[in-house]
């Protein structure tokens, strides 16, 4: 099993030098200390998410650990590398889609399996996108298997989260370990909501100068409410739900004290149903009627555009590497894993006889919700999932049990490894570009290879270096003192 911070010989990787060094020095006391700091520094920032379904449905803090994940610049070129590629050919695959659909035309993707998708929007068909860039904020994530390999285990195109955690625990981090930061050459990602604004306000910069760009919220009871607020504030712009917005002769306009001022820009965080009761699911009372209308006459930008979910399909991942390879002529820079497409005969079989060494996903499910853990699952939990999938393989794909790797982290005062993930954001409007830094997620329970903080999960600080330190520890091109 690949440790971020640790060689197989026990050993401290010349990332983590810096941070090994100043941990060192601290007692058990001391940092458990930080500990209760760090998570009194969130609950006092409200910095917050929902577990719905939870007997007792509260709004808690995420859970967060003290220590950071340290990722060197080689890796993360790689990473950045791969993940504008990704990106660019997904928004280059709902632009066909959506579009003249060449890509099903040549037969490399089969046509139900898009046409079909319930996130599959044919309202959206030749629509004009901006810059074509129908997916502005995407969240990957990222896995490293046994051997340390960089894979993308699923991609987040509809409205992804967790960027607020991101930034809040850079804010906590450099706090907590300020000299260890200092030390560390990190790249800084506080400018992500300036980045984000610049992003959404490039999708009208084509007939407005000076953009109005809100953020749409679904409420106080969502999930994921602390962030929309957080983001835009950040970003000094209206926080808005669909009561405060008003469509007027294909215009949208949101209701102010001193009446309706223009808005020309929405980075939504509600779902593609309820967006609109007139053109989706009509006992919506989150969306505004007749905003779709005015998304298609082009008097106003939605982001991310309605239908990006058919790209984050689980069953469409399993085809990104053509998709990249059919629109870029390129290899993938960061490999899928592998997976087996249960609506396939063969794939079924194989999944059906190896529940217990495999993980199975719902395509549309999200949150660790809708999934089989097959070594972790009883031998009744298989059954009952195995009935599900032959009920309707289609809704189905199956990957291996991957080893994520593993990150220190503080655990009732002692320090243990637990699996973790990655999530880096990247931004695409006139131009693409991804924050260096991540949110790191967690599976804080003993063994446990879910890291949602839906599940139980937490996440931790991601330090992404501006240089690669060598064995001794100093960056690249320099010598130890």
């Amino acid at each position: 099993m690949y440790d971020e911070m640790f060689k197989t010989d026990g050993s401290v990787r010349p990332a983590y030098a810096s941070l090994n060094a100043h941990i060192s020095t601290l007692s058990p006391e001391e940092l458990g200390d930080r500990q209760k700091t760090l998570e009194r520094s969130f609950l006092l920032q409200g910095i917050t998410f929902t577990v719905y379904g939870a007997a007792s449905a509260t709004e808690r803090i995420i859970p967060t650990d003290l220590f950071p994940r340290i990722i060197d610049a080689k890796t993360w070129d790689q990473i950045e590398r791969g993940l504008i590629q990704r990106l660019q050919a997904m928004n280059m695959f709902l632009a066909d889609i959506y579009g003249p659909q060449h890509i099903i035309k040549d037969g490399v993707i089969p046509r139900d399996l898009i046409l079909e998708a319930p996130s599959y929007r044919r309202e959206m068909m030749d629509l004009y996108v901006p810059h074509s860039a129908y997916a502005n904020v995407c969240g990957t994530d990222l896995v490293r298997n046994e051997f340390g390999d960089v894979m993308v285990l699923e991609d987040n195109l509809r409205v992804p989260s967790g960027v607020s955690y991101m930034l809040a625990n850079r804010d906590a981090s450099k706090r907590t370990f300020p000299d260890a930061f200092g030390a560390a050459r990190v790249r800084p990602i506080e400018n992500y909501p300036d980045l984000l604004l610049a992003t959404l306000k490039s999708m009208a910069s084509e007939w407005r100068a000076s953009p109005q760009v809100v953020v749409m919220t679904p409420g106080v009871y969502n999930s994921a409410y602390f962030e929309h607020a957080y983001l835009a504030r950040l970003m000094g712009v209206p926080l808005v739900e669909g009561r405060d917005i008003v469509v007027h002769d294909n215009m949208v306009y949101m209701r102010t004290t001193l009446g309706l001022r223009r808005v020309d820009v929405i980075y939504r965080r509600v779902d593609d149903d309820f967006i609109d009761p007139l053109t989706f699911r009509r006992d919506s009372s989150l969306g505004v009627a007749g905003l779709f209308n005015a998304y298609r006459a082009g008097s106003v930008v939605i982001a991310n555009a309605p239908g990006t979910g058919v790209a984050d399909d689980k069953a469409v991942y399993a085809y990104v590497p053509d998709i990249i390879r059919y629109y870029l002529d390129q290899d993938a820079i960061l490999p899928n894993v592998k997976t087996h497409l249960c609506r396939e005969p063969a794939a079924l079989q194989h999944t059906l006889a190896n529940l217990d060494k495999l993980v199975v996903k719902a395509v549309g499910a999200s949150g660790g919700y809708g999934m089989l853990i097959g070594p972790h699952a009883t031998v009744a939990e298989r059954a009952e999932f195995a009935e599900r999938i032959k009920a309707d393989p289609a809704n189905y794909i199956a990957q291996p049990t991957l080893k994520l790797s593993t990150a220190p982290c503080l655990i009732d005062g002692k320090v243990e490894p637990r699996h973790v993930d990655l999530r880096p954001f990247i931004l695409s409007g006139a131009k693409t570009v991804v924050t260096p830094g991540a949110l790191t997620r967690v599976a804080l329970t003993r063994g446990s290879l879910v890291v949602n903080s839906s599940q139980g999960g937490g996440s931790k600080d991601t330090w992404v270096l501006s240089d690669t330190p060598t064995e001794d520890g100093a960056p690249a091109g320099e010598q130890p003192a």
